[in-house]
């Protein structure tokens, strides 16, 4: 049985240069520890990161082998938000802890029928489109924030124990 490179390094957007494979992943496929990937040439790999992580596009994996290999944000169904109100608009999206890519004069969100209706409601205009979804990382850095149980938001890098 062929034995597969192995990603254990992950270098982000901005910090390394030079040639790489290209693999594409979905929002919710950025967001991996362990897992079997396939760049867009098709050669199979494994991740495998100490703790689960959300790439970023332009993020970039080091392979065993020496190979990189740079993430892309894959084509995707979302809407597009626009509206005179747009900085209302983007604050009721971040209330309902909706991911969502801020531009200068739009916002992306994933298709979601309730949030279009409050939208809607609220004198958006709105399009469905496919396009690559890179949503803001949150507060604290790259990747996603995770509610608790008692109340209060975590970055993963943020652990103590529970």
């Amino acid at each position: 049985m062929e034995s597969l490179p192995l990603a254990q390094i992950l270098h982000r957007r901005g910090a390394w240069s030079g040639a790489a494979e290209t693999c594409e992943l979905d929002y919710e496929g950025r967001f991996l520890r362990r897992k079997r990937l396939t760049t867009t040439t098709g050669r199979d790999f494994v991740v495998d990161l100490p703790q689960t992580t959300s790439l970023d596009d332009g993020d970039a994996l080091e392979l065993s082998n020496g190979a990189r290999v740079v993430i892309r944000a894959a084509e995707e169904a979302v809407l597009v938000v626009t509206g005179p109100p747009l900085a209302r608009l983007a604050w009721h999206i971040g209330n309902r802890h909706t991911p969502c890519q801020i531009e200068a004069d739009r916002l992306l969100i994933r298709q979601d029928p309730v949030i279009r209706d409050m939208l809607l409601r609220l004198g958006a205009e709105i399009r469905e489109a496919t396009a690559p979804f890179t949503p803001e990382g949150g507060a604290y850095g790259h990747g996603r924030t995770y509610a608790h149980e008692h109340g209060h938001v975590h970055h993963p890098a943020d652990a103590h124990g529970h």
